[in-house]
């Protein structure tokens, strides 16, 4: 298998609505064909069975319906790229923080909420495939640290978690034979978190290939830590790892987006500096250390939103996102500073000079 040079670009939609435009050598193209073109070889997608208010108001952060998802799936298959398609089991935003069912499963529960996962499962991947549209690989569930599904699926309850993970894995096996499955968690350096959580889903022998790791360097730590937890994760449970989410700054300019995340603090943590050539000295850097997983193991890596500008209009929720989540702070562009394009949308070095990583 070719190593994964992925990019997660589940904003663009809304991106491109918003009047994004994106650049390689000041020649304004398509996103898909640029990133095809400097060396992506696989895009990943997130898709949200419902995110929209009873009004039909969109939840923002890229609106990933079905629909959207289809649209995305086309482009990135017409540019002659795989996709990975990432089932959150949420109407939105799925992460340690926050499993929220769907709107439509709220008072679902047991054999009945198992059911509606499947069932979710199998009719996107019936909707793709009859558009001719496979992903190479599906993630079932994002950043399931604390479970999925939120109170039945707590990782403390272990049994049902795992219930509703099959029911997940279970359509992707019928549907998708061919595909790879990943288990994706957050915090790709804690060992003693992963070995906790593969273990106690170990006696339910669900029917996984890939374990996925977020890594970003000024919340995790090092690369060495990384490698570390990687080449025991992918022995002890003999399983392929890769990095599922990634980013790093490459200015702390905050172009005047609310709650932008990355600062001069960050930068300093991670060792690399805030410019173009740090970004793109962090991204070689990289790509090196899961191609040194023992045993071939480490099978790529996917950056976050690099095509996230700070375009007015584009934030993490809208007003009824923000409403569904129950947040009360208004919702920015938190990632503007750590995407693989400047402010107007001219590739970064970093993803100029990908093919050489």
């Amino acid at each position: 298998m070719e190593f994964i040079k992925g990019m997660d670009i589940s904003m663009i939609k809304e991106l491109e609505h918003s009047g994004a435009t994106y650049r390689l050598n000041e020649k304004e193209e398509d996103l898909f064909h640029l990133l095809k073109e400097c060396g992506t070889n696989m895009v990943r997608i997130r898709i949200w069975p419902d995110p929209y208010d009873e009004k039909g108001n969109s939840y923002g952060g890229g609106g990933n319906d079905l629909q959207t998802t289809i649209g995305i799936a086309k482009r990135t298959v017409e540019s002659g790229m795989d996709f990975m398609l990432d089932f959150h089991y949420s109407d939105f935003w799925a992460d340690p923080a926050k499993q929220i069912k769907p709107k439509a499963w709220r008072k679902l529960t047991g054999e009945a909420l198992e059911t509606a996962v499947y069932l979710h499962t199998v009719d996107t991947l019936k909707a793709l495939k009859n558009r001719k549209l496979v992903p190479s690989m599906v993630q079932v569930g994002n950043e399931i640290t604390k479970g999925l599904l939120w109170p039945d699926g707590y990782v403390d309850r272990s049994e049902s978690m795992a219930g509703l993970l099959w029911a997940g894995i279970k359509g992707v096996r019928e549907e998708c034979p061919e595909a790879k499955i990943v288990l994706h968690l957050d915090f790709g350096t804690d060992n003693e978190m992963y070995r906790q959580w593969f273990d106690r889903i170990a006696p339910y022998r669900l029917d996984y290939d890939v374990i996925g790791m977020s890594y970003y360097p000024h919340w995790n730590g090092s690369l060495n830590k990384l490698l570390d937890n990687m080449d025991d994760i992918s022995s002890r449970y003999d399983k392929d790892v890769l990095v599922a989410e990634t980013s790093i700054g490459y200015t702390t300019e905050t172009f005047g987006c609310n709650g932008i995340v990355y600062s001069k603090e960050h930068a300093e943590m991670t060792g690399y500096p805030a410019t173009q050539e740090g970004q793109e000295a962090f991204l070689r850097d990289l790509f090196a250390t899961v191609r040194k997983v023992k045993g071939a193991r480490g099978i790529g890596v996917f950056y976050w939103e690099p095509a996230w500008l700070p375009v007015e209009g584009c934030t993490w929720a809208s007003k009824s996102g923000s409403i569904y989540m129950k947040e009360t702070e208004t919702a920015g562009n938190a990632m503007a500073n750590m995407a693989l394009f400047d402010e107007k949308g001219n590739a970064n070095s970093a993803l100029v000079n990908m093919k050489t990583m």
